[in-house]
């Protein structure tokens, strides 16, 4: 008998003396109330293992009650979605693999940054210790997975790849899966430190004029590349630009609020040098809705690899340009306030009461004044004269 259950009616359900019953509830799939012949009740789960039928016991009622009873049948089929039984859970043998698959499919699908944390899990942890027990998972496990990515030289995606272990096992306490936390105690396996690099005038100059020479089977990232240092937004928004969030009548580019970091919707002036890439660029994209369509990561490998062809000593990274870009502006004289404004930091737009709360002045007049007065800089940086007439011109 299939019902939608209820606390009532739960609370309320009774044994009737001759066979016991089982009630499945029309809102969780495989969830089941089960009735003895004396009136104990009980929850289980049903699902499919093997092709055969199989049966999950998930507590009794009222100790598990009926909310309770949902979340963990609701957890029980991400366990089977996952290739699991959820019976090896239930009797503590779950791997931590197991519990990745769980916590990606229940939490981190919900992320903006749920791309690269599976990837980072499925590149650095699963192959090296997913098959550990989480009653067996030690500090030296964690260590393990960890140091490989120190081997590889990358203390940054180590950090990384520590928190995300760290937030799997507190989220795995929170749920029960775990009585005790492996990392306890644990710290991150190097310091963190904010990147200060910004490009000069001349290395501007050199990345600008020799990007169709150092990355030539991919006229998207050039272009991509651009568009950070002309819009001063970050790589991950601009590679993901689409033709929904752009107006050229009226020079402006809407980021909702699921594309921004910080989870705040944002509007970037468009310069005109910013107006004539990103025409080029509808151009070739079709009938597609995506400008580039490209994860942030592939741009990094691009000029990770072409780094010896742009005639730049010093390393740089995509995102260095959104910093040069607002450093540049500064340089200028753009009031920090502004400079919060185009580059989306609640941090100090909204900085104490009387930004948050008293000043509504969205300052676009502003933003665009001072993207329009980057552009013409940036165009007289790089040489290309033409452009940075028309610039002027169109803001006198």
């Amino acid at each position: 008998m299939r019902i939608v259950l209820t606390d009532r009616f739960v609370s309320a359900a009774k044994g009737n003396g001759r066979a016991q019953a089982e009630l499945f509830d029309a809102k969780t799939k495989g969830l089941s109330l089960r009735v003895s012949q004396k009136g104990v009740r009980s929850w289980s789960f049903s699902f499919t293992s093997n092709g055969k039928r199989a049966r999950l016991t998930l507590g009794s009622f009222p100790a598990v009650t009926l909310a309770a009873a949902r979340g963990l049948a609701l957890e029980a089929q991400a366990t089977v979605q996952s290739g699991q039984d959820p019976r090896l859970h239930k009797a503590g043998a779950m791997t931590l693999a197991a519990l990745i698959e769980n916590y990606v499919v229940l939490h981190v699908r919900s992320l903006r940054s749920a791309a690269q944390v599976e990837r980072r899990f499925r590149r650095n942890v699963i192959p090296v210790i997913g098959e550990v027990k989480l009653a067996d998972l030690h500090r030296r496990d964690i260590n393990r997975a960890v140091d490989a990515v120190i081997g590889r030289g990358c203390p940054i995606e180590a950090n990384r790849v520590f928190g995300d272990l760290r937030a799997v096992l507190r989220w795995a306490i929170a749920r029960g899966d775990l009585d005790r936390d492996p990392a306890a105690g644990m710290v991150a396996p190097s310091s963190p430190s904010s990147r200060d690099r910004t490009l000069s005038d001349d290395e501007i100059r050199r990345l600008w004029n020799v990007l169709p020479k150092a990355l030539p089977k991919s006229i998207s990232v050039q272009r991509i590349l651009r568009l950070c240092l002309v819009t001063a937004q970050r790589v991950g928004e601009v590679t993901g630009m689409q033709r929904g969030e752009l107006d050229l009548k009226a020079r402006l580019w809407s980021l909702p609020s699921t594309r921004t970091k910080n989870g705040f919707a944002h509007q970037v002036p468009l310069s005109d040098l910013a107006i004539s890439i990103i025409e080029e660029a509808i151009t070739d994209a079709g009938d597609s809705s995506h400008l580039f369509d490209l994860p942030p990561v592939a741009v990094a490998r691009f000029v990770g690899r072409a780094q010896a062809k742009f005639g730049i000593v010093q390393a740089w990274t995509p995102h260095d340009l959104r910093r040069s870009a607002l450093s540049g502006m500064a340089a200028l004289g753009i009031a920090p306030i502004i400079l919060g404004h185009i580059a989306n930091h609640r941090g100090t737009t909204k900085a104490g009461i009387t930004l948050a709360v008293y000043i509504r002045h969205d300052y676009s007049r502003e933003k665009r004044e001072a993207l329009d007065l980057w552009a013409a800089r940036l165009a007289a940086i790089v040489g290309d004269q033409a452009v940075a007439q028309v610039i002027s011109l169109r803001s006198a």
